[in-house]
C-alpha cells in the first residue's frame, strides 16, 4: 500500500499498519482501569515501540516470539482487530494490538480533537505524546471519547494506538474533529 489515501466520507482513518497480537491474558475486561492501562500499555514490548514507523512485513520480537506488522485499508469506518487476528490464525482473546498510521496535514489546524472508540480499552499517542485513553470494559462506539484540543502543524504526524482486550470482540475507529464537531477530511493518510 503505497501512496496516500483520504479519510472516508465521515473522516474516519482507515489505513493502518497493525502488529500481530501480543499475548496479555485477562479473564475479564473489568481490570482496565486507568492505573492498569498506564502500567500495561506504557510497558515496552518491543524495540522502537514509540519511534518506529513499521512497514508491511517488518518483524519485531516480543517475549521471544517474532510478530509481524501488516498494512491494511479498512473498508469500513472501524478496524476489526478480532477478524484481523482470526484471519492470521492468531489469538483473538487476551491480547494487545499495536497500530500505526501517518497523517499528513496540508496546513496548520488548530483546535482539532482526536475522537475515538474502541473495544475494549485503548491508548492513543500523537507524535509520541499520549493524547487519549479509553479505559474500562467498553464496546466500540464512534466518538466515544475525544482528546483535548490539539494543533496539527503542516506536515506529517505519527498516530499510534494500543488496544487491549480480554474476552470478546476487538475493534476501533478514530478520526479528527474540528471545534464544531465536524470531521476533518482535508488530511491524507499513509503508512510512511
Amino acid at each position: 500500500m503505497s501512496g496516500a489515501i483520504s479519510p472516508d466520507n465521515d473522516g474516519f482513518i482507515g489505513r493502518w499498519t497493525i502488529l500481530e497480537p501480543i499475548s496479555k491474558p485477562n479473564r475479564s475486561n473489568t481490570v482496565f482501569t486507568d492505573s492498569y492501562l498506564n502500567h500495561v500499555l506504557d510497558s515496552v514490548y518491543f524495540k522502537g515501540q514509540m519511534t518506529v514507523i513499521p512497514r508491511d512485513g517488518d518483524k519485531v520480537k516480543v517475549d521471544g516470539k517474532k510478530l509481524m506488522w501488516h498494512s491494511l485499508d479498512s473498508k469500513l469506518y472501524n478496524v476489526k482487530l478480532y477478524r484481523f487476528a482470526a484471519a492470521l490464525k492468531k489469538p483473538v482473546y487476551g491480547i494487545i494490538f499495536w497500530a500505526v498510521t501517518v497523517i499528513d496535514c496540508p496546513e496548520d489546524m488548530e483546535g482539532v480533537r482526536l475522537s475515538a472508540g474502541s473495544n475494549s480499552a485503548s491508548k492513543w499517542w500523537l507524535d509520541g505524546e499520549e493524547i487519549l485513553m479509553l479505559s474500562g470494559d467498553r464496546r466500540m462506539v464512534a466518538d466515544n471519547a475525544a482528546s483535548r484540543p490539539l494543533t496539527l502543524t503542516k506536515g506529517k504526524h505519527v498516530l499510534r494506538c494500543a488496544v487491549i482486550n480480554g474476552p470478546g470482540m476487538s475493534d476501533f475507529c478514530v478520526r479528527f474533529i474540528d471545534n464544531d464537531g465536524h470531521p476533518v477530511k482535508n488530511i491524507s493518510i499513509s503508512n510512511q
